[in-house]
């Protein structure tokens, strides 16, 4: 039986407002803000938030001293389409030179490791 029941991912970084929408644009929803904390529903009932954290340092890709924390995985159709989409929104590569593999790796524009997965 389980104890607890998974409610919200919430990322922490510097522009809460800014990073609900850029992810709004790569996964749809819609956006409630709440101030320092802004909530992401997502189509089919999940949903993202973001926090506001003064003195936010992003995770560093890939780093055995700068442990990412976590990231988030987003399947798509097609990896080149989804590439060009992120990266017109801000997105930054992290890890997208071997083309042969089923996933690319970026950050946000918050600098929180995410990947485009062939899905």
């Amino acid at each position: 039986m389980a104890v607890a029941e998974l409610g919200v991912v919430v990322l922490d970084c510097p522009d809460p407002h800014a990073l609900a929408a850029f992810y709004a644009e790569v996964l749809g929803g819609t956006v409630r803000d709440q101030g320092d904390w802004v909530d992401l529903k997502l189509p089919g009932g999940q949903a993202l938030a973001f926090q506001a954290a003064p003195g936010f340092v992003p995770p560093t890709w890939p780093s055995p001293d700068h442990s990412q924390q976590f990231h988030l995985d987003l399947d798509v159709p097609d990896l080149d389409v989804a590439e060009r989409a992120v990266l017109a929104l801000g997105a930054t590569p992290l890890e997208t030179e071997d083309r042969t593999r089923s996933f690319r790796v970026y950050a946000d524009p918050a600098g929180h490791p995410f990947c485009l997965c062939a899905g």
